[in-house]
């Protein structure tokens, strides 16, 4: 696997579908990530990013930001960027 970890998911809204990563590397709205973990394991495009409610193009590294995700995530799940 060549994808480069760019975070980890801290909490995952249930009924929002929404997934918040803790950035260790930037990421952006277009960009194709992996989510893995112990019972995760799928690919999607970032559609978009929200920090403090309010949506961003590109979130940087030490940053926590939602994503609206395909499938359910849990915590310590690893974000890659394909």
């Amino acid at each position: 696997m060549n994808n480069k970890k760019i975070g980890t998911i801290t909490h995952y809204y249930d009924r929002l579908g929404v997934g918040i990563i803790k950035l260790s590397d930037d990421i952006k709205v277009g960009d194709k990530i992996r989510i893995i973990g112990s019972t995760t394991d799928f690919e999607q495009n970032v559609l978009e990013l929200q920090f403090n409610h309010q949506n961003i193009e590109e979130g940087k590294g030490g940053q926590e930001v939602g994503i609206k995700v395909n499938e359910k995530v849990r915590e310590g799940d690893e974000v890659f960027l394909v």
